[in-house]
Formats: C-alpha cells, sequence, structure tokens
C-alpha cells in the first residue's frame, strides 16, 4: 500500500503550483489532485517494500537450491561417465 502522507505531500506541492488567481479554491484542488493520484496508483499492480522483499529472499533461497541441484545433477554425470569409461574385467 501506498504511504498516504507521500500522496498528501504531493497533492500538496501540486497545489502550490496553481496560478495565483486559482488559489481560492486550493483545498478543493488539493483533494482533487490527491483524489486524482491515489485513484491512478490504485489502479497500478504495486507492492510494498515488505512483500518486494520477501519475494526477494525468496527468490534468492530457490537459486541457491538450483545451484545447488544443478552442481549436484553435473558431479552425477560425470562419476557415471567415467565411472562407463574404466574398462571393466
Amino acid at each position: 500500500m501506498i504511504d498516504l502522507n507521500h500522496i498528501d505531500d504531493l497533492a500538496r506541492r501540486l497545489s502550490d503550483l496553481v496560478p495565483p488567481g486559482l488559489r481560492e479554491s486550493r483545498e478543493e484542488l488539493q483533494q482533487t489532485f490527491k483524489s486524482a493520484l491515489q485513484s491512478g496508483l490504485s489502479r497500478l499492480d504495486l507492492v510494498t517494500r515488505e512483500e518486494f522483499d520477501v519475494q526477494r529472499a525468496v527468490l534468492l533461497r530457490t537459486r541457491e537450491k538450483l545451484d545447488a541441484l544443478e552442481r549436484a545433477v553435473a558431479a552425477a554425470l560425470e562419476a557415471e561417465r567415467a565411472s562407463s569409461q574404466t574398462p571393466q574385467h
């Protein structure tokens, strides 16, 4: 979820950019900016930093396991190849 304080701050900054003649409705504009930002961001498929970090850790563990399995398979294949190339009596 997006931090609402950031959205409030951005809406405030946008309303500060409004020309002086329109500043009477500054609070209304600020609310409109805030609503527009929340609406736009809610349509995006975003995850929290915490969710991202959890998934990153899972991916790293999975990568480590995959690398270990690849090494084990390569070693087993090499051992099998070496044993099949030695002459048997």
